[in-house]
Protein backbone atom coordinates (compact mmCIF):
# COMPACT_ATOMS: atom_id res chain seq x y z
CA UNK A 1 0.00 0.00 0.00
CA UNK A 2 2.58 2.25 0.88
CA UNK A 3 4.51 1.43 -2.54
CA UNK A 4 1.60 2.86 -4.52
CA UNK A 5 1.03 6.14 -2.45
CA UNK A 6 5.03 6.40 -2.80
CA UNK A 7 4.25 5.75 -6.93
CA UNK A 8 1.77 8.02 -7.19
CA UNK A 9 3.71 10.92 -5.30
CA UNK A 10 6.55 10.39 -7.62
CA UNK A 11 4.58 10.20 -10.77
CA UNK A 12 2.78 13.83 -9.52
CA UNK A 13 6.38 15.30 -8.48
CA UNK A 14 7.37 14.44 -11.92
CA UNK A 15 4.71 15.62 -13.80
CA UNK A 16 5.56 18.82 -11.95
CA UNK A 17 9.06 18.72 -12.82
CA UNK A 18 8.04 18.55 -16.43
CA UNK A 19 5.74 21.23 -16.28
CA UNK A 20 8.32 23.59 -14.67
CA UNK A 21 10.80 22.85 -17.15
CA UNK A 22 8.35 22.97 -19.96
CA UNK A 23 7.34 26.04 -18.83
CA UNK A 24 10.97 27.09 -18.48
CA UNK A 25 12.29 26.57 -21.69
CA UNK A 26 9.04 28.11 -23.22
CA UNK A 27 9.99 31.51 -21.36
CA UNK A 28 13.30 31.30 -22.63
CA UNK A 29 11.98 30.55 -26.11
CA UNK A 30 9.97 33.58 -25.76
CA UNK A 31 12.74 36.06 -24.29
CA UNK A 32 15.50 35.04 -26.69
CA UNK A 33 13.00 35.43 -29.57
CA UNK A 34 11.69 38.97 -27.86
CA UNK A 35 15.69 39.35 -27.85
CA UNK A 36 16.56 38.68 -31.33
CA UNK A 37 13.15 41.14 -32.71
CA UNK A 38 14.52 43.89 -30.43
CA UNK A 39 17.53 43.51 -31.69
CA UNK A 40 17.01 43.64 -34.88
CA UNK A 41 14.02 46.52 -35.02
CA UNK A 42 17.48 48.13 -33.13
CA UNK A 43 19.92 47.88 -35.76
CA UNK A 44 17.36 48.01 -39.01
CA UNK A 45 16.92 51.56 -37.28
CA UNK A 46 20.67 52.10 -37.33
CA UNK A 47 21.58 51.66 -40.53
CA UNK A 48 18.23 52.79 -41.76
CA UNK A 49 17.13 49.85 -43.73
CA UNK A 50 14.26 52.13 -45.72
CA UNK A 51 16.62 54.27 -46.95
CA UNK A 52 18.08 51.58 -49.16
CA UNK A 53 15.51 52.43 -52.06
CA UNK A 54 17.39 55.19 -52.52
CA UNK A 55 20.29 53.12 -54.24
CA UNK A 56 19.38 49.46 -54.07
CA UNK A 57 16.75 49.83 -57.85
CA UNK A 58 19.64 51.89 -59.38
CA UNK A 59 21.87 48.80 -58.97
CA UNK A 60 18.89 46.49 -60.42
CA UNK A 61 18.91 48.54 -63.26
CA UNK A 62 22.48 47.95 -63.78
CA UNK A 63 22.13 44.26 -63.24
CA UNK A 64 19.12 44.06 -65.68
CA UNK A 65 21.05 46.24 -68.53
CA UNK A 66 24.04 43.43 -68.57
CA UNK A 67 21.26 41.17 -68.91
CA UNK A 68 18.52 42.84 -71.42
CA UNK A 69 20.73 45.33 -73.26
CA UNK A 70 23.77 43.73 -73.41
CA UNK A 71 22.89 40.01 -73.31
CA UNK A 72 24.37 38.03 -70.88
CA UNK A 73 22.56 35.31 -68.69
CA UNK A 74 20.87 35.81 -65.71
CA UNK A 75 21.96 33.60 -62.83
CA UNK A 76 20.35 33.70 -59.63
CA UNK A 77 22.94 33.37 -57.94
CA UNK A 78 24.58 36.44 -59.20
CA UNK A 79 21.52 38.56 -58.83
CA UNK A 80 21.54 37.27 -54.99
CA UNK A 81 24.68 38.18 -54.46
CA UNK A 82 24.38 41.40 -55.97
CA UNK A 83 21.51 42.39 -53.49
CA UNK A 84 23.37 40.73 -50.45
CA UNK A 85 26.33 43.10 -51.55
CA UNK A 86 24.23 46.19 -51.42
CA UNK A 87 22.58 45.11 -48.06
CA UNK A 88 26.01 44.64 -46.44
CA UNK A 89 27.90 47.63 -47.80
CA UNK A 90 24.91 49.73 -47.16
CA UNK A 91 25.01 48.31 -43.52
CA UNK A 92 29.02 49.06 -42.89
CA UNK A 93 28.24 52.49 -44.10
CA UNK A 94 24.91 53.80 -42.39
CA UNK A 95 26.70 52.08 -38.87
CA UNK A 96 30.42 53.22 -39.07
CA UNK A 97 28.85 56.58 -39.72
CA UNK A 98 26.68 56.38 -36.76
CA UNK A 99 29.92 55.38 -34.71
CA UNK A 100 31.82 58.02 -35.80
CA UNK A 101 29.47 60.60 -35.83
CA UNK A 102 28.08 59.59 -32.32
CA UNK A 103 29.43 62.65 -30.23
CA UNK A 104 28.36 64.90 -32.82
CA UNK A 105 24.63 63.41 -32.95
CA UNK A 106 24.56 62.95 -28.99
CA UNK A 107 25.09 67.19 -29.38
CA UNK A 108 22.94 67.94 -32.16
CA UNK A 109 19.50 68.84 -30.44
CA UNK A 110 17.73 66.90 -33.28
CA UNK A 111 19.60 63.60 -33.02
CA UNK A 112 20.29 62.84 -29.30
CA UNK A 113 17.27 61.19 -28.22
CA UNK A 114 16.43 59.13 -31.90
CA UNK A 115 19.99 57.59 -33.19
CA UNK A 116 20.45 54.67 -31.28
CA UNK A 117 24.20 55.03 -29.80
CA UNK A 118 23.90 58.25 -28.69
CA UNK A 119 20.29 57.55 -26.67
CA UNK A 120 22.34 54.37 -25.64
CA UNK A 121 20.23 51.58 -27.26
CA UNK A 122 23.18 50.36 -29.12
CA UNK A 123 26.88 50.22 -27.58
CA UNK A 124 29.59 51.85 -29.69
CA UNK A 125 31.36 49.17 -29.75
CA UNK A 126 28.25 46.82 -30.80
CA UNK A 127 28.02 49.13 -33.35
CA UNK A 128 31.74 49.02 -34.53
CA UNK A 129 31.89 44.98 -34.63
CA UNK A 130 28.58 44.92 -36.69
CA UNK A 131 30.13 47.48 -38.75
CA UNK A 132 33.28 44.86 -39.29
CA UNK A 133 31.31 41.56 -39.79
CA UNK A 134 29.31 43.70 -42.73
CA UNK A 135 32.47 44.78 -44.25
CA UNK A 136 33.47 40.88 -44.46
CA UNK A 137 30.45 39.63 -45.20
CA UNK A 138 31.03 42.15 -48.48
CA UNK A 139 34.11 41.47 -49.56
CA UNK A 140 33.91 37.56 -48.98
CA UNK A 141 30.63 37.85 -51.41
CA UNK A 142 32.32 39.53 -54.02
CA UNK A 143 34.66 36.54 -54.27
CA UNK A 144 32.16 34.77 -55.25
CA UNK A 145 31.33 37.17 -58.07
CA UNK A 146 33.71 37.50 -60.05
CA UNK A 147 38.02 38.54 -59.89
CA UNK A 148 37.32 42.15 -60.95
CA UNK A 149 34.58 42.83 -58.09
CA UNK A 150 36.58 40.89 -55.43
CA UNK A 151 39.52 42.98 -55.76
CA UNK A 152 37.55 46.41 -56.35
CA UNK A 153 35.93 45.65 -52.89
CA UNK A 154 38.35 47.56 -50.13
CA UNK A 155 38.22 50.52 -53.34
CA UNK A 156 34.41 50.59 -52.54
CA UNK A 157 34.52 50.27 -48.84
CA UNK A 158 36.56 53.29 -48.76
CA UNK A 159 34.82 55.41 -50.51
CA UNK A 160 31.49 54.34 -48.80
CA UNK A 161 32.94 54.39 -45.07
CA UNK A 162 35.36 57.42 -46.04
CA UNK A 163 32.41 59.78 -46.74
CA UNK A 164 31.88 59.97 -42.67
CA UNK A 165 34.87 61.82 -42.18
CA UNK A 166 34.51 64.06 -45.20
CA UNK A 167 32.51 66.78 -43.51
CA UNK A 168 35.10 67.70 -41.06
CA UNK A 169 36.74 69.13 -43.53
CA UNK A 170 35.22 69.74 -47.15
CA UNK A 171 31.93 71.21 -47.97
CA UNK A 172 32.12 68.65 -51.05
CA UNK A 173 31.25 65.85 -48.82
CA UNK A 174 27.79 65.70 -50.20
CA UNK A 175 29.51 64.44 -53.73
CA UNK A 176 31.53 61.67 -51.41
CA UNK A 177 28.19 60.60 -50.66
CA UNK A 178 27.10 60.87 -54.19
CA UNK A 179 30.31 59.15 -55.37
CA UNK A 180 29.49 55.68 -52.74
CA UNK A 181 25.89 55.49 -53.91
CA UNK A 182 26.96 56.16 -57.41
CA UNK A 183 28.25 52.70 -57.46
CA UNK A 184 25.47 50.82 -57.23
CA UNK A 185 24.57 50.35 -61.43
CA UNK A 186 28.30 49.99 -62.60
CA UNK A 187 28.75 47.47 -59.53
CA UNK A 188 25.44 45.69 -60.36
CA UNK A 189 26.93 45.81 -63.76
CA UNK A 190 30.03 44.57 -63.02
CA UNK A 191 28.97 41.41 -61.39
CA UNK A 192 27.33 40.32 -64.33
CA UNK A 193 29.96 40.93 -66.99
CA UNK A 194 33.22 41.42 -65.29
CA UNK A 195 33.76 44.51 -67.62
CA UNK A 196 33.32 48.23 -68.04
CA UNK A 197 30.45 50.47 -70.12
CA UNK A 198 29.46 53.94 -70.35
CA UNK A 199 25.42 53.28 -70.18
CA UNK A 200 25.49 51.75 -66.73
CA UNK A 201 28.03 54.57 -65.97
CA UNK A 202 25.49 57.79 -67.51
CA UNK A 203 23.04 56.35 -64.59
CA UNK A 204 25.93 56.18 -62.10
CA UNK A 205 26.77 59.87 -62.84
CA UNK A 206 22.95 60.28 -62.41
CA UNK A 207 22.90 59.40 -58.77
CA UNK A 208 25.95 60.44 -57.76
CA UNK A 209 24.27 64.22 -58.42
CA UNK A 210 20.90 63.23 -57.46
CA UNK A 211 22.13 62.06 -54.28
CA UNK A 212 24.27 65.19 -54.00
CA UNK A 213 21.53 67.47 -54.11
CA UNK A 214 19.00 66.04 -52.09
CA UNK A 215 21.63 65.29 -49.25
CA UNK A 216 22.52 69.31 -49.63
CA UNK A 217 18.23 69.49 -48.97
CA UNK A 218 18.83 67.22 -46.18
CA UNK A 219 21.52 69.12 -44.52
CA UNK A 220 19.80 72.34 -44.35
CA UNK A 221 18.34 71.13 -41.29
CA UNK A 222 21.76 71.20 -39.24
CA UNK A 223 23.10 74.65 -40.84
CA UNK A 224 23.51 76.40 -37.80
CA UNK A 225 24.64 73.31 -35.55
CA UNK A 226 27.39 72.88 -38.48
CA UNK A 227 28.82 76.02 -38.00
CA UNK A 228 28.88 75.69 -34.32
CA UNK A 229 30.43 72.51 -34.48
CA UNK A 230 33.01 73.45 -37.26
CA UNK A 231 31.61 70.97 -39.57
CA UNK A 232 31.39 71.63 -43.36
CA UNK A 233 28.23 71.56 -45.77
CA UNK A 234 27.75 73.18 -48.90
CA UNK A 235 24.57 75.09 -47.05
CA UNK A 236 27.62 76.60 -44.35
CA UNK A 237 29.71 77.53 -47.22
CA UNK A 238 27.60 79.48 -49.20
CA UNK A 239 24.23 79.85 -46.77
CA UNK A 240 20.38 78.07 -47.70
CA UNK A 241 19.59 80.36 -50.86
CA UNK A 242 22.63 79.46 -52.76
CA UNK A 243 22.86 76.05 -51.57
CA UNK A 244 19.14 75.25 -52.56
CA UNK A 245 20.56 76.53 -56.02
CA UNK A 246 23.59 74.55 -56.13
CA UNK A 247 21.18 71.49 -55.47
CA UNK A 248 19.24 72.67 -58.12
CA UNK A 249 22.29 72.96 -60.39
CA UNK A 250 23.56 68.96 -59.35
CA UNK A 251 19.62 67.60 -60.34
CA UNK A 252 19.87 69.22 -63.32
CA UNK A 253 22.50 67.31 -64.11
CA UNK A 254 21.22 64.48 -63.09
CA UNK A 255 18.35 64.70 -65.16
CA UNK A 256 20.85 65.58 -68.06
CA UNK A 257 22.09 62.29 -67.40
CA UNK A 258 19.13 60.11 -67.45
CA UNK A 259 18.33 61.67 -70.76
CA UNK A 260 21.66 60.89 -72.16
CA UNK A 261 21.44 57.52 -70.82
CA UNK A 262 18.05 57.16 -72.57
CA UNK A 263 19.43 58.48 -75.67
CA UNK A 264 22.38 56.26 -76.17
CA UNK A 265 20.49 52.78 -75.21
CA UNK A 266 17.35 53.34 -77.64
CA UNK A 267 14.85 53.09 -74.66
CA UNK A 268 11.62 52.64 -75.41
CA UNK A 269 8.09 54.90 -74.00
CA UNK A 270 8.69 53.21 -70.29
CA UNK A 271 12.12 54.57 -69.69
CA UNK A 272 11.18 57.92 -71.18
CA UNK A 273 7.76 57.98 -68.52
CA UNK A 274 9.92 56.81 -65.91
CA UNK A 275 12.39 59.37 -66.61
CA UNK A 276 9.62 62.17 -66.84
CA UNK A 277 8.40 60.88 -63.14
CA UNK A 278 11.70 60.84 -62.08
CA UNK A 279 12.61 64.97 -63.12
CA UNK A 280 9.37 65.83 -62.24
CA UNK A 281 9.89 64.47 -58.49
CA UNK A 282 13.72 66.40 -58.61
CA UNK A 283 11.44 69.90 -59.60
CA UNK A 284 8.88 68.84 -57.15
CA UNK A 285 11.18 68.72 -54.25
CA UNK A 286 12.79 72.01 -54.74
CA UNK A 287 8.99 73.64 -54.64
CA UNK A 288 8.68 72.28 -51.48
CA UNK A 289 11.89 73.68 -49.57
CA UNK A 290 12.80 77.16 -49.62
CA UNK A 291 15.60 79.22 -47.40
CA UNK A 292 12.61 80.48 -45.20
CA UNK A 293 10.59 76.99 -44.82
CA UNK A 294 12.05 73.92 -44.25
CA UNK A 295 9.47 72.14 -42.22
CA UNK A 296 9.12 69.79 -45.58
CA UNK A 297 12.66 68.75 -45.38
CA UNK A 298 11.94 65.31 -44.87
CA UNK A 299 9.22 64.91 -47.32
CA UNK A 300 11.25 65.97 -50.05
CA UNK A 301 14.48 64.29 -48.74
CA UNK A 302 13.12 60.37 -47.96
CA UNK A 303 9.24 60.57 -49.58
CA UNK A 304 9.88 61.89 -52.80
CA UNK A 305 13.05 60.70 -53.92
CA UNK A 306 12.28 57.41 -52.25
CA UNK A 307 9.21 57.63 -54.86
CA UNK A 308 11.20 58.79 -57.60
CA UNK A 309 13.72 55.82 -57.51
CA UNK A 310 11.61 53.41 -56.85
CA UNK A 311 9.05 54.42 -60.34
CA UNK A 312 12.03 55.17 -62.22
CA UNK A 313 13.55 51.84 -61.69
CA UNK A 314 9.97 49.98 -62.41
CA UNK A 315 10.07 51.22 -65.44
CA UNK A 316 13.18 51.30 -66.85
CA UNK A 317 13.45 47.56 -66.11
CA UNK A 318 10.27 47.14 -67.49
CA UNK A 319 11.38 48.45 -70.81
CA UNK A 320 14.23 46.77 -70.17
CA UNK A 321 11.78 43.48 -70.07
CA UNK A 322 9.94 44.42 -73.16
CA UNK A 323 13.54 44.06 -75.74
CA UNK A 324 14.99 41.00 -73.51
Amino acid sequence: MWFMILLVHLKIHVKIVLFKTHNIQSLINFVASDYIKFAMKNYLSLVKFSHTIFALPFALIGFFIAIGVHGYDFKWTTFIYVILCMVFARSAAMAFNRYVDRKIDKANERTANVREIPNGTIKPTSALVFVIINCVLFIATTYFINPLCFYLSPIALLVVLGYSYTKRFTALCHLVLGVGLGLAPIGAYLAVTGVFDWLPLYFSFAVLFWVSGFDIIYSLQDESFDKQQQLHSIPVWMGRKNALHFSSCLHFVAAFFVIWAGIQSDFNWLFWIGAAVFIGLLIYQHLIVSPTNLSKVNLAFFTTNGIASVVFAVFVIGDIFLKW
